[in-house]
């Protein structure tokens, strides 16, 4: 009888403790007004405008490698939710645990942040969710250009899991990256140092290729102490 209390003690106790981890809550990054709790260089053209975040004046389609918009904290394993949207020429992403924002494109994974509405073929370059050059995603699901898309992204040690618009559309395992410049299945990518290797926490950043984007309703839940 004692043996039995003692196991319904403690499933109860472990319930709990995984009960209280579920409910941590989300806490904002962008706050719709300024850029608190952001940083970005001087010369950045991100401002706000009613209640997102956006490039002004940026049209040139050049990738502007230190004026992206960086988190000022850093962040390990969490789940990010936020809305963005494109026009028809459109090109941007949101860089996620990265190591060092003056080196964002060999130091950050990156989800991207496109205009691939309507296209059939599914690219890890150039299809929105996509994992910048490393894993394209299972399906094409963002919105019509000018309509706001849902994005949930989930980093849990060596997973990183994307939802657009109610759809998995990335599941990705980063220890089967084990080798620099190379997909595990075979293609290449940018990338100098395996993946696998990749800091597990870092800065979440906005990039800046110098096409209009806008970012809001910025969210995340931290899944780690």
């Amino acid at each position: 009888m004692l043996s039995l209390l003692a196991a319904v003690c403690l499933v109860t106790v472990a319930a709990a403790v995984c009960l209280g981890a579920d409910k941590r809550e989300s806490v904002p990054l962008f706050n719709g007004k300024d850029l608190s709790g952001w940083k970005t260089a001087p010369s950045s053209r991100w401002v706000v405008e009613d209640a997102a975040l956006t490039l002004k004046d940026r049209a040139d389609g050049q990738e502007h490698n230190h004026e992206y918009l960086w988190t000022e904290e850093t962040f390990g394993d969490f789940v990010l939710e936020l809305e963005f949207k494109v026009p028809e020429r459109a090109n941007s992403g949101v860089f996620l645990r990265t190591s060092d924002p003056n080196d964002p494109v060999n130091t950050g994974i990156e989800m991207q942040v496109s205009n691939s509405y309507g296209r059939q073929q599914l690219s890890r370059g150039g299809t929105a969710g996509a994992i910048y050059d490393c894993l394209a995603p299972s399906k094409n699901a963002v919105k019509k250009p000018g309509e706001w898309n849902h994005c949930r992204i989930t980093c849990r040690e060596n997973q990183i899991a994307v939802v657009l618009n109610g759809e998995q559309v990335i599941d990705m395992d980063l220890s089967r990256w084990t080798k620099p410049h190379t997909n595990p299945d075979g293609t290449s990518n940018k990338f100098p140092r395996a993946l696998k290797d990749f800091a597990r926490k870092g800065h979440i950043g906005l990039q800046d290729h110098g096409l209009p984007v806008w970012y809001r309703n910025i969210k995340i839940r931290r899944l780690d102490d």
